[in-house]
């Protein structure tokens, strides 16, 4: 047996879990999320807590029962306190600013960047070189920071760019004559 899917789940106060044959809902204060269940894993509900195990017989049976404890674990992580990654801008001129379900970058480049949000995922920019991604899927939150980053990565020679805020980039010297 995976030794993640060892460790049920617990539910907190205020979040609903509807099991089906072929998804798992779970819904809480923040919102709700659905996910796609595997045949190869059962899922068991006892009081407040949820149980993974692999069915024998199934090829990566065992893997997937730690994989789709991950996954619930995550949304109920996600529908009652939400995921955040926070990403920093380094750089003369780099800045950013959140209008609505849109962030406007200035990285550089000869034009601005703009990068539309996707449904669930809110942007703030509470200082111009910080940008803080919020939502409650964190593969969503998760994408969209890697997305934004992508635009500009830190560079190694100076460190500009756009990095998250936990990143250590290390700085290459430069070429000696």
């Amino acid at each position: 047996m995976s030794r993640v899917a060892k460790y049920p789940v617990v539910l907190p106060k205020g979040v609903d879990v509807t099991l089906t044959e072929a998804e798992i809902s779970v819904k809480g204060p923040l919102g709700q999320l659905n996910q796609a269940l595997s045949p190869a894993v059962t899922i068991t509900k006892e009081d407040d807590k949820l149980s993974f195990a692999a069915v024998a017989g199934k090829a990566n049976a065992n893997a997937l029962s730690g994989t789709m404890r991950a996954l619930v674990n995550n949304m109920v992580t996600g529908v009652t306190k939400g995921f955040e990654r926070k990403l920093t801008l380094v750089g003369v001129g780099y800045r950013a600013q959140a209008q609505g379900d849109k962030l406007n970058l200035s990285l550089g480049f000869s034009h601005p960047v703009v990068h539309a949000m996707p449904a669930g995922v809110k942007v703030e920019t509470p200082v111009q070189t910080e940008i803080l991604i919020k939502g409650i899927d964190k593969q969503k939150v998760g994408q969209v920071a890697a997305e934004v980053r992508a635009y500009r990565p830190p560079e190694p020679y100076k460190g500009k760019g756009v990095r998250y805020s936990d990143e250590v980039v290390v700085i290459k010297e430069t070429k000696k004559k």
